[in-house]
């Protein structure tokens, strides 16, 4: 067990923090990864004013300099995917095939936007006057704040970190304090690229340190959060009055539809994919599963067998499908939404069990419920566990007025071999990413992600989209 402390990263230095807290292990309460420096507003203001002058430097870097560093970051990723995939593992939760995913997929976002630096190009016309030229091109938006969430420690940061520095921004990032291990690992592949002192910097601590003073700053020129729809709403209202450009990916509360055409054997893995891969802890799960009433009962017996295979047990174990839950929190808060849905009038069918493993941990069996409706709350409010609610509906209008029937709007997705509905379905869910035949969990790194309503506010995030708003456009007339 480890006792190191690990400093934050300012102004191109390791430093001390006001404090620190211990990172324990979800999966064993008695695995310390480590002790983690924890920065007060005098720190998080500090590293604004290094990034300031960083980005300075930054932005007058070549192409060729900026390409080099965010390779260099990706190819150490993927070549240390299993090492960091483990560290993840411990400290998040998931499963250790899962960790290592994450950090394979991270080190693909570095090396996306490396190439994302070499295609920026700007754009020429003539002026509708005679002898005027207009010149339009894309400049960096300055300081970006960047605040992630604790389920997917280096994705997040990486898919948010990775054009920020394409596009010659400097960051100061301040990771969820329940992970702070990967980030720091993220850190220290960072600090050693040839980046000017203050272009990067990382401050971990609470939301009531750091984060106010992000959220608040003037100094800030965009900021982008990943988390609650709670939290959502008060970055947006706080970055408003200094009119701080805000980019916000929150709650969702995601279906899939199974229509009474679908194959299925695989309606059923994409239910218990999406459902309860990652502990159910994805904004991209499927909590909700519509299906039509000529092929419920079929598919609820079925969902049921092929969740009696699923494996929950210490994420660093083989064969395990299923590992640990975030923490005594979120595992309170997974108990109480299971005595909602009973109480709520669902009928529990299989799991919810409180299990017991060889270490101390969080651990907790997959839920499915039948006989809910989309008007119970556990239908309504983000769990962010592994539980599962059948609504039964008659058709695929009825399903798709019950998808639509959410203040969020993230994924959808549905599983038909029906072309027409198909092609319905795409173009009247109202949600930001539509799956056809697959899990509602699961997107790729080089195309927009995010959502509608309440899931998501601001410019898109991820592949070609993310310029508009890590970048800002200027328009150049010239006569010659």
């Amino acid at each position: 067990m480890s006792e190191s402390i690990f400093r934050n990263y300012i102004a191109g230095e390791w430093v001390e923090g006001t404090a620190t807290v211990a990172n324990i292990s979800p999966a064993d309460i008695n695995d310390v990864i480590g002790h983690y420096a924890q920065a007060d507003k005098a720190q998080t203001e500090a590293a604004i004013a290094a990034a300031i002058q960083g980005q300075e430097a930054w932005q007058k870097s070549g192409l060729e300099q900026r390409y080099s560093v965010l390779m260099a970051i990706g190819d150490e990723l993927i070549a240390r995917k299993d090492e960091l995939g483990e560290l993840l593992a411990r400290e998040e939760g998931k499963t250790l095939a899962e960790g290592a995913g994450e950090i394979y997929r991270s080190g693909q976002f570095f090396h996306y936007y490396a190439a994302e630096v070499l295609r920026q190009m700007g754009e020429s016309t003539d002026s509708v006057r005679p002898g005027v030229e207009i010149e339009t091109r894309r400049e960096p938006v300055g300081v970006v704040g960047i605040i992630t969430p604790w389920n997917f420690p280096t994705a997040t940061g990486a898919w948010k970190i990775a054009p920020a520095l394409a596009f010659g921004n400097a960051v100061v990032w301040k990771p969820a304090n329940q992970v702070p291990a990967s980030a720091w690992a993220l850190t220290e592949i960072i600090s050693r690229q040839c980046l000017p002192a203050g272009t990067f910097n990382l401050v971990m601590g609470p939301g009531s340190q750091v984060g106010d003073v992000l959220i608040n700053s003037r100094d800030i020129n965009a900021l982008t959060f990943t988390g609650s729809l709670e939290t959502g709403r008060k970055v947006a209202a706080a970055t408003a009055v200094n009119l701080v450009k805000c980019q916000l990916e929150m709650g969702s509360k995601n279906a899939l539809v199974v229509l009474d055409d679908a194959d299925l054997d695989n309606a059923v893995e994409c239910a218990v994919n999406g459902a309860f891969g990652g502990t159910g802890q994805k904004c991209t799960a499927s909590s909700r599963l519509i299906v039509t009433e000529g092929i419920h009962d079929r598919f609820v017996e079925a969902v049921k067998a092929r969740m009696q295979k699923l494996v929950v047990g210490h994420p660093l174990k083989a064969g395990v499908h299923i590992g640990a839950v975030a923490d005594a929190r979120q595992m309170e808060q997974n108990l109480e939404y299971l005595e909602l849905a009973k109480r709520e009038g669902g009928e529990l069918v299989y799991g919810g069990e409180v299990l017991q493993e060889d270490t101390e941990g969080y651990y907790m069996q997959p839920a499915l419920f039948t006989g809910t409706t989309n008007d119970m709350r556990i239908n309504r409010e983000e769990a962010f566990a592994p539980i599962a609610c059948v609504i039964k509906v008659k058709d695929f209008e009825e399903a798709l007025s019950t998808l639509n029937d959410t203040n969020f709007g993230l994924t959808g997705g549905i599983c038909t071999q029906s072309l027409k509905y198909a092609t319905e379905f795409k173009r009247r869910a109202k949600t930001g990413c539509v799956m056809i035949n697959l899990p509602t969990a699961g997107t790729d790194y080089h195309v927009p992600f995010g959502g509608r309503k309440d899931s998501s506010f601001g410019p898109r995030e991820q592949g070609a989209y993310a310029k508009e708003f890590y970048t800002v456009v200027k328009t150049t007339y010239m006569r010659a």
